[in-house]
This record gives C-alpha cells, sequence and structure tokens, in this order.
C-alpha cells in the first residue's frame, strides 16, 4: 500500500470516488472509513471506551452510595486527571521522539491492570473508597502519556483532506460508547453486580491492543539528544507564534471548566432533584450520550468553509445556556431534551476546536501541540468538577451548575467581541 505525503495510507482500490462526481451524503459522513488503519483503530477504541464507561457507570454510582458526598464524585474525577495535568506535557515530547504504538501498549496494559485489580478488590469485598481514588490516580498517568501518543498518532491513519472527518468519527465512536456503555453498566450492575463491570472493563482493552498490533505506523521518531525541558519549550513556543492557537488552547480549557461538569453530578441530580435511581442516571446518559453522536455527525458532514471559528464559539455559548437550563429544570422530560442539546453543543464544539489546532499543527511537532491543547482541555474537568463539588454543599446543585453555565456564556461572549484572532 503506498503512501500520501503526510504517511497516511491511501483509500483502498475502488474506494475514492470520481473528483467531477456528486459525493453522497452517507460517503461525506463516513469518508474516513477509508482507510484501512483508521478502521482498525476505531473499531478497537470504541470497543475499549464501551467498557471504560461501563465501569465509570459503577464507580461513580459507587462512590456517592459509599460517602453520600458529592466532593468524592469531584475528587475522583480530579484524582482521574491530576497525572494529566502533572505528566501530559512530557507524554507529549515523548510522543514525538519514541514509537507512539509502544507509549499506546503500555498505556492499555496499565489501565488494564487496574480494572482487573479493581474488579477483584470488590470480589473479595474489601474495596474502601481510596481504593478506587488510587486507581483513579494511576489510570491517569497511563493516560498522560497514551492521550499524547493517540492524538498524533490518529492523523497519520487519514490523507490530510480527512483529518477533520476522522476526527468526528473518533468523536462518533467516544459517544456511541456513552449511550452503550452506561446501558450495558446499567445492566450488568443489576444483574450480576459491580464486579463484572469492571471486568468487562477489563477485558475490553484487548480489543485496542490487538488493532495496536494491525495497524501500519508511518511515523519514524527523529534521533535526538535535545533536553525533554528544551523540547517542551520549543512546543509552547509553535503555540504562541502561531495566529488563534493560544486562543484556542485557552476556550478548549473554558469549556471544560465550566460546561464539562454536569455530568460529573448526574448522580446528585438523580438523587436530590427527581429522587429516582440509577434508571433515570442511565436514561440521563443516554440522551446526552445521543446528543454528542448528533453533533459529531453534524460536524462530520460539514465542508470546509469560512467562519468555522465563530461558529465554534456561539456553540460554546449554548452549551452554557443549556447547561444553566438543565440545573434548573425540575421536569424530567425537558431536562432530558436539554441534556441532548448539550450533547451536541459538546461534541460540535470539541470536534471542530480540535480539528482547528490539529490542521494548524505540523507532524513533527504534534505530539506537543497536542499535549499542551490536551492538557488544557482535560484540566478544566477536575478542577471545575472540584470546585463545583464544594459549591454544592453551601449553594445547592442547582445554582452551582447554572452559574457555571452562565459563566461560560460570558467567556463566549468575551471571544465573539473582542478576540478577532479566534472569530
Amino acid at each position: 500500500m503506498s503512501e500520501h505525503p503526510t504517511g497516511a495510507s491511501q483509500p483502498e482500490a475502488g474506494a475514492t470516488l470520481p473528483v467531477s462526481a456528486p459525493v453522497p451524503f452517507l460517503a461525506r459522513i463516513f469518508r474516513a472509513f477509508r482507510y484501512r488503519d483508521f478502521r482498525l483503530m476505531w473499531m478497537g477504541a470504541c470497543a475499549s471506551t464501551i467498557g471504560t464507561f461501563v465501569q465509570q457507570f459503577a464507580q461513580s454510582w459507587l462512590v456517592y452510595a459509599l460517602t453520600k458526598d458529592p466532593f468524592y464524585l469531584g475528587l475522583d474525577l480530579f484524582l482521574g486527571q491530576l497525572p494529566i495535568i502533572m505528566f501530559s506535557l512530557f507524554g507529549g515530547v515523548f510522543a514525538d521522539r519514541m514509537d507512539r504504538r509502544k507509549m499506546l501498549l503500555t498505556s492499555q496494559y496499565i489501565q488494564m491492570a487496574c480494572a482487573f485489580l479493581l474488579a477483584l478488590l470488590f470480589v473479595t469485598h474489601v474495596v474502601q473508597v481510596w481504593h478506587i481514588l488510587a486507581l483513579s490516580f494511576i489510570v491517569g498517568l497511563g493516560q498522560s502519556f497514551g492521550g499524547p501518543a493517540y492524538s498524533a498518532l490518529l492523523p497519520t491513519l487519514v490523507g490530510p483532506e480527512d483529518l477533520a472527518n476522522a476526527i468526528a468519527m473518533n468523536s462518533i465512536q467516544f459517544n456511541l460508547a456513552r449511550i452503550l456503555g452506561p446501558t450495558i453498566g446499567g445492566l450488568t450492575y443489576a444483574l450480576f453486580g459491580p464486579t463484572w463491570c469492571f471486568t468487562l472493563n477489563g477485558i475490553s482493552y484487548l480489543a485496542v491492543i490487538v488493532s495496536l498490533f494491525m495497524i501500519h505506523v508511518k511515523f519514524v521518531p527523529p534521533k535526538t539528544r535535545e533536553r525533554v525541558m528544551t523540547s517542551m519549550g520549543e512546543g509552547i513556543r509553535f503555540i504562541r507564534r502561531r495566529s488563534g492557537m493560544s486562543g484556542l488552547v485557552v476556550l478548549a480549557f473554558c469549556t471544560t471548566l465550566f460546561g464539562f461538569s454536569l455530568t460529573a453530578f448526574l448522580p446528585v441530580f438523580v438523587r436530590t432533584i427527581f429522587h429516582k435511581g440509577p434508571e433515570t442516571y442511565t436514561l440521563l446518559l443516554v440522551f446526552s450520550g445521543a446528543g454528542s453522536v448528533c453533533g459529531a455527525l453534524i460536524v462530520a458532514a460539514m465542508e470546509k468553509w469560512k467562519g468555522q471559528q465563530r461558529l465554534t464559539v456561539l456553540i460554546l455559548a449554548f452549551l452554557g445556556l443549556t447547561t444553566a437550563a438543565f440545573a434548573l429544570s425540575k421536569w424530567l422530560p425537558l431536562s432530558c431534551l436539554l441534556i441532548f442539546l448539550g450533547g451536541v453543543a459538546v461534541m460540535a464544539s470539541a470536534s471542530l476546536m480540535l480539528s482547528l489546532v490539529q490542521l494548524i499543527a505540523t507532524d513533527a511537532m504534534r505530539g506537543r501541540v497536542m499535549s499542551v491543547y490536551n492538557l488544557a482541555f482535560r484540566a478544566g474537568m477536575p478542577l471545575g468538577s472540584l470546585a463545583i463539588g464544594k459549591l454544592i454543599p453551601v449553594f445547592g446543585v442547582s445554582t452551582a451548575l447554572a452559574g457555571s453555565g452562565f459563566v461560560l456564556v460570558a467567556v463566549s461572549l468575551y471571544y465573539l467581541i473582542g478576540r478577532s484572532e479566534i472569530t
């Protein structure tokens, strides 16, 4: 199989449509699947992510059941993201100078071992909250190096003209998993107990491990004796020099800081606002995931057009409004609609921002650039969750989440009105 200049494999024979022929709608949406290696990675990652959400369902519910304190939900998320905050910049440097496949495999082995260990703790009836928190930290440690490697590897699996579509397709697999994972998790939890939720997650890592052994990785890391800190500084300077890149990093942080905390505190809404159980928690997660799939499909169908940056900021403002409206809603059907619309906004904005960053980055700098972007994107989630976890006992869950949504609206308006390099 021959290669594109970017190192991505060409579509399989017969898959490329004539230039003059109109491209069918479905073919335009799923055009990244013409690439064999992308298909393999997509399927492996989807299976693994489903397992992750199966475990996340059981883990969130059990942390709240064991402690009856929303702060521990935020703390669990914070500890899972803390290693990413601490080490992902180093992970980005290594992704540009090491074998990205080996980095990803090591990350998968660590996460798989943690899932099986948690299952063992539950089956022997010795699990405590600190066990869950400690294993969340270790999983985050594996992700801090695997995340930049995956972000750097993904664009090399497709041609440059299909990069934005591949990013949207990757978002779709993530959000299909958000729908299927909680559904499977809820059924598994009800029928077999939490032990099997963690066991299924451990087994699911085998899918992505197999796919990593099957793909052809074209990137050859350059030999260098440059110090790690020097390489890291080059990545930061690259971001500062590129027009609009710094603003995208700041927006990514604000998006997750103020707009992504809703799902972390769904157990609190289910228990205190709707007075329901795990089945309602599953229902809301499924609506959120379905909205995210729709948002990613919309982005996948889009052709390149001017004004994408402005559209991204408008969608972020809409996300803030839907978050605030959900927080203030007391009617479950309305809340299902609002969390669906929030899911659309979450994934559309995240996919658009990520595609803009990936198109600006060069392959030699991609690991470092994506590590900075991913750090900003993921750092907002634990910090926001930890802060809101502290504010909920003081102001109530509705007021705390509504305030977070309105702050995101304000940030979006600031970039729409005053920051022309983004819009």
